[in-house]
C-alpha cells in the first residue's frame, strides 16, 4: 500500500510504501472490542467501597423489646433494611482488569491501523518538528483540517513539537510506545510520522 507524505505546512514529501500486514488487514470489530475492554478494565481504578453490616458506626444494642411492641422483632440498628445501615452485597475494592495475550494485543493493534487506512482517516507525515509556538502549530493544524487528531512519532516525541502541540485542543502526540487501539480509534485522524511507521513495523512484527 502507498501512500503520500506531507509535511505540517501542507505541502508533498514524496510517498512510503506501507506493511499489508500493518495496514492492509480486513479489521474485524470483535478483535478492537475485546482489546479495548481490555484497555477500559486495566485502566478502571476498582476504589468503590461501602460499608457493611460490621462496619457502620452504631450501637449494636437490640433498639427495642423482642415482644409486646406489635412490630416486626429487630436487632441493631446497624441492619441493611434501616437507613444508614450497612449495605448488603455492595461493592468492595478490587481490580477489574484481565488477561490479553501480548500476541492479541499487537493483533488488535494491526487491525486498529487498518480500520484508519481503510477508513481513509491515516495521514503520513514527513516529521513532527515544531519551533515551540502554540499559535503557529495551531493555526497548520486548523489548515490541514484536523479537529481530533492523533500524532503517533518515533521512539521519542520532538520536544519543541510536544511543547506547542500542549495547549492544542484535540491534538495528542505519543511515541511508537504508547500507541494503543483505544486512543486510534477515538481519534477523527491518524497521523503517523515517517519515523513512527518504521518504529510501528518493527515493533510489530
Amino acid at each position: 500500500m502507498k501512500l503520500d507524505v506531507i509535511k505540517l505546512d501542507g505541502g508533498k514529501a514524496g510517498s512510503v510504501e506501507l506493511s499489508e500486514d500493518l495496514f492492509g488487514l480486513e479489521p474485524r470489530a470483535d478483535i478492537l472490542h475485546r482489546v479495548v475492554r481490555w484497555q477500559r478494565n486495566n485502566a478502571q481504578q476498582g476504589t468503590h467501597k461501602v460499608k457493611t453490616r460490621s462496619e457502620v458506626s452504631y450501637s449494636t444494642k437490640k433498639i427495642y423489646r423482642q415482644k409486646g411492641t406489635g412490630g416486626a422483632r429487630h436487632g441493631d440498628r446497624g441492619a441493611p433494611i434501616f437507613r444508614g445501615g450497612g449495605i448488603y452485597k455492595g461493592p468492595k475494592v478490587r481490580s477489574h482488569g484481565h488477561e490479553l495475550t501480548k500476541k492479541f494485543r499487537k493483533l488488535g493493534l494491526r487491525h486498529a491501523l487498518s480500520a484508519k487506512a481503510k477508513a481513509g482517516e491515516l495521514v503520513i507525515l514527513d516529521e513532527a518538528a515544531a519551533e515551540g509556538k502554540t499559535a503557529a502549530l495551531a493555526k497548520q493544524v486548523a489548515n490541514l483540517g484536523w479537529k481530533r487528531a492523533l500524532v503517533i512519532d518515533g521512539a521519542s516525541v520532538n520536544e519543541n513539537f510536544a511543547q506547542a502541540a500542549r495547549n492544542i485542543e484535540g491534538l495528542d502526540i505519543l511515541p511508537t510506545m504508547g500507541a494503543n487501539v483505544y486512543d486510534i480509534l477515538k481519534r477523527d485522524t491518524l497521523v503517523i510520522t515517517k519515523a513512527g511507521v518504521e518504529a510501528l513495523e518493527a515493533r510489530l512484527k
